[in-house]
């Protein structure tokens, strides 16, 4: 059995369980893909993760045919669940959009750790906290 020849890899990110083909028929129509075939394989995978923007790694072959891997929702939806708000500061590091413990911040690193390029649980903090500074949240003991 012959393997298939990639054409090309896509990343996407879109809320879990909520892909459309309004919504990614844009990125992935002049990739000659079936949408709605994407769109279900895609709900499936995550819809036990609604509420968080999930990334996707799409491989794309020649045949038009393409395999998903879904990965660990984005550090940002982590952190606005974890402290239950909706969006970060509109103007960070001006604004604070609120705080962060030490604790939530180890948390949300246990949750994303398999996506992250370390094993050290304390610099997966350190690179959690750098995505809760860039929201405009400040970072407390």
């Amino acid at each position: 059995m012959s393997k298939k020849k990639i054409s090309r890899v896509v990343k996407l990110q879109f809320k879990a369980g909520e892909a459309s083909p309004a919504s990614v028929g844009k990125d992935l129509g002049p990739l000659g893909l079936n949408i709605m075939e994407f769109c279900r394989q895609y709900n499936a995978a995550t819809q036990g993760q609604r509420g968080f923007v999930v990334p996707v790694v799409i491989t794309v072959f020649e045949d038009r045919s393409f395999e998903l891997a879904t990965k660990m929702p984005t550090t940002a939806s982590l952190i606005r669940r974890t402290l239950g708000l909706s969006g970060g500061s509109q103007r960070p590091g001006h604004q604070s959009a609120g705080t962060i413990t030490r604790a939530q911040l180890r948390e949300v690193a246990r949750t994303k750790m398999p996506d992250l390029n370390t094993t050290d649980l304390d610099q997966a903090e350190k690179v959690v906290a750098g995505t809760a500074r860039s929201m405009g949240l400040t970072v407390r003991d």
